[in-house]
């Protein structure tokens, strides 16, 4: 059957895509705006979002599995809801859930919260699903690139406890073997939680110590204080979301987000390869400047 893919042009959902495609899945995406989807051959387009409730029930016909990816959003959680309850109400049964590692305990932190409501839905509307939990995302720091290259600092506040970091192209690929796992399925499989972590728990030493072996100049730690990084997310986003992404490094500084015993072990069985680590990323970035 068909497999809807939910956040379809974005960091994570992009590769999903790809990675369906590349083994054989009928894929169709839900988009706001089918003009600016850059999707491959074959991949069947609806238009709507996660609060337009005609839209969504178009979207799931003739689908049994969904991949849901739902961006932190001041209705994040309200899309969630409505999203699966439209699901249930179209047959929907399958899930795999983009959440995030943590969820269960950085509670403080809204986007974590509302990830681990929608999981405690998932688990009593009967669906059956895996939930992916990953860490910080290693693709995130393409946003401050810059300030690597150009000042000698590596500025996300990322602590001394240690961050598993994740490539989006292992999270995709995971996603898109638990959905064909679902899909395939002759009868609904239990509901499954997978840790997503990279190869490395790296504190924010580590990560510059990682640049400055790789440009062969010195890159320095920027510190703890997650206070400045919020006043220049600011600038960018909405106050409300700098804020909330201030909570996160906060639990990122205080707890870390450290894998659990197995877990890298876990993920390399299912893949049937090494992790890509943070080292890959920041020499790819060193050999384009």
């Amino acid at each position: 059957m068909t497999i809807l893919v939910t956040g379809a042009t974005g960091r994570v959902g992009r590769h999903v895509v790809q990675q369906l495609i590349q083994r054989g899945a009928k894929v169709r995406v839900l988009v706001r705006d089918p003009a600016k989807a850059d999707v491959p051959n074959g991949v069947e387009i609806a238009k709507g979002d996660l609060l337009d409730i005609e839209s969504l029930r178009a979207a799931f016909k003739g689908v049994r599995t969904v991949f849901l990816l739902n961006a932190v959003a001041g209705d994040e959680f309200t899309q969630a809801l409505i999203t699966l309850n439209i699901a249930r109400e179209c047959g929907v049964d399958r899930i795999v859930y983009l959440s995030v590692l943590h969820a269960d305990r950085f509670v403080n932190v809204p986007h974590f919260a509302v990830k681990f409501g929608a999981e405690r839905m998932i688990e009593q509307m009967g669906f059956s699903a895996t939930i992916l939990r990953p860490a910080y995302f290693i693709d995130n720091d393409l946003t401050i690139k810059d300030v690597v290259l150009n000042h000698g600092v590596y500025p996300m506040p990322v602590g001394g406890k240690g961050v598993a970091m994740i490539d989006a192209r292992d999270i995709a690929e995971v996603a898109a073997i638990e959905l064909i796992r679902h899909d395939q399925a002759p009868e609904k499989l239990p509901v499954e939680t997978l840790n997503l972590v990279g190869p490395d728990t790296l504190t924010g030493a580590d990560v510059a110590a990682i640049w400055s072996d790789v440009l062969g100049r010195p890159v320095v730690y920027g510190g703890d204080d997650p206070s400045g990084f919020e006043q220049t997310a600011s600038a960018f986003m909405p106050k409300w979301m700098a804020y909330e992404m201030r909570l996160m490094a906060e639990r990122f500084v205080s707890d870390g987000m450290i894998p659990e015993t197995g877990d890298v072990e876990r993920l390399t069985r299912i893949l049937g390869r090494p992790l890509r680590a943070y080292r890959d990323f920041a020499a790819r970035i060193a050999a384009a400047t």
